[in-house]
């Protein structure tokens, strides 16, 4: 991954490239480019977290008359558990390579564009699992092979969208536009969860007649998140620019793109070892943040009592304050850096999750304190992540980053759920779980702590770019960049 603009690379030691710096950048770009994760709390929040999943995993599709109903539940979650496994495997050989490609296409839209349709047409089609008697089983394996594919198209169409980042941000905003992104992705959540709850949900009887026979009431508001995700989806792919590839940039195939991503990693342990740290650390902490959300409307449910319409409404709270708090430390984050805010943040979530393991029989009220402290925590810790790779990123292979980012991640995505289940297991109480998950995350902390990246990047905050800037050109070492 050797940088092409003096100054723009992972580890380059000097001042911003003048085109990245003085890039104008304007609201109407950010605001477009934004609306995409604004809209993915579609899949996000709906599908994956509190409504689709949770539905498929319940009584309703375990058969009238099972001996053990509890039993096949279980089987259900672990066949989700191994679709989500697989989909991670296929993210994991996919991201790198269709990044590359995307890269040296100079066309991130058009994968952009190919693999958020390909996620909401999953959506729609999640629209027929039906709690059908005598085939429950089927439905479940349907909807997790749905769930599981568009897992797959929205990690890819994740790589490309947040490689668009560069081409909208510069070195001295990429924090706060980053922020501002996630923030309008919990804000999102919060408007289409409250949507759906107050419409069809809650009520016996929701709008336009829907009710709960034969799940119609979680059907619709999932065929409603894939109509939101898409309109939404829609003005990135209109309003923000690309950066066109290189004029001599030779294009690559699916070959070579797999080539390519060897070279690029050992390229990286021998020059940037820096980056492949923040990769390895990075990917452990954030599985240890996406174990928070998995396990939350679990954690709620069956250790503070919570019911499915209380989970929603702590889901919508929790929005509100997650968004909050990443929109404030995207700002922070380019002040003080990315660094500090993924620390100070992983440092929050593991203070508050042992509260919660601590004070588990506190009963609802010390979820309502704790549950809420770790979701402003974990916001702050994925939008600085976020732009701390897109401040290392060599110019023009921001994709290629950005699935080498996903790849990690999805290497490490066994850790919180093997964490989380083995403590269970051991101790046969649900409330242990939170201690897997604490583990996770202190370990992606510690390894965290031993990265170290050099200056110029930005990745101490300002200063740090006015420090590389005052040096001379191609002043950094080999060494350095390590």
């Amino acid at each position: 991954m050797t940088p092409t603009t003096p100054g723009h690379g992972p580890g380059s030691g000097l001042a911003p490239a003048p085109d990245a710096a003085s890039r104008a950048v304007g609201r109407r770009q950010v605001l477009a480019w934004s609306l995409w994760d604004w809209g993915s709390a579609a899949f996000n929040a709906v599908v994956t977290t509190f409504v689709f999943t949770r539905w498929i995993t319940s009584d309703a599709f375990v058969e009238a008359g099972a001996a053990d109903p509890d039993a096949v539940m279980a089987d259900h979650t672990a066949w989700l558990g191994w679709g989500l496994t697989i989909a991670g495997a296929l993210i994991a050989l996919l991201a790198p390579a269709l990044g590359a490609l995307a890269d040296a296409s100079g066309r991130r839209k058009v994968w952009l564009g190919v693999n958020t349709a390909a996620t909401v047409a999953a959506m729609v089609a999640m629209f027929f699992v039906q709690p059908t008697p005598g085939s429950l089983s089927d439905a479940v394996i349907l909807g997790i092979v749905l769930l599981s594919a568009g897992n797959v198209f929205f990690e890819l169409a994740s790589v490309a969208y947040n490689a668009l980042l560069l081409d909208i941000s510069t070195p001295r905003t990429i924090g706060r536009i980053s922020g501002i992104g996630w923030g309008a992705g919990y804000v999102g959540g919060i408007v289409l969860l409250l949507v759906l709850f107050v419409g069809f949900i809650n009520p016996e009887v929701g709008w336009f007649g829907i009710t709960g026979e034969g799940g119609m009431d979680i059907r619709v508001s999932v065929l409603l998140s894939a109509v939101w995700f898409a309109a939404f989806a829609i003005p990135v792919l209109l309003a923000v620019p690309e950066t066109p590839r290189p004029g001599g940039a030779a294009p690559i195939g699916v070959v070579g793109a797999y080539r390519k991503l060897g070279r690029d990693l050992v390229h990286l342990w021998r020059t940037r070892r820096s980056t492949l740290g923040y990769l390895v650390a990075s990917a452990v902490y954030r599985d240890g943040l996406a174990g928070v959300f998995t396990f939350g409307a679990v954690i709620a449910s069956g250790t503070f009592g919570f019911s499915a319409s209380e989970v929603i409404v702590f889901a919508i709270a929790a929005n509100v304050v997650a968004g909050l708090s990443t929109i404030a430390a995207g700002w922070l984050d380019d002040k003080i850096g990315p660094r500090r805010v993924i620390l100070g943040s992983l440092v929050g979530l593991v203070i508050s999750g042992t509260a919660v393991f601590v004070q588990h029989d506190g009963g609802a009220n010390v979820f309502w304190v704790w549950g809420l402290l770790l979701c402003a925590f974990v916001g702050p810790a994925q939008s600085a992540s976020r732009a701390l790779l897109g401040r290392i990123s060599d110019e023009g292979r921001e994709a290629e980053a950005f699935g080498l980012y996903a790849t990690t991640g999805r290497a490490a995505s066994f850790l919180a759920p093997m964490a989380f289940a083995t403590m269970v297991a051991v101790s046969g109480q649900q409330f242990w779980g939170i201690l897997g998950i604490v583990a996770v995350i202190l370990v992606g902390l510690v390894l965290m702590l031993f990265v170290r990246f050099p200056a110029g990047d930005g990745v101490d905050g300002g200063k740090d770019l006015v420090t590389a800037s005052a040096g001379a050109p191609g002043s950094s070492s080999a060494e350095d960049r390590r």
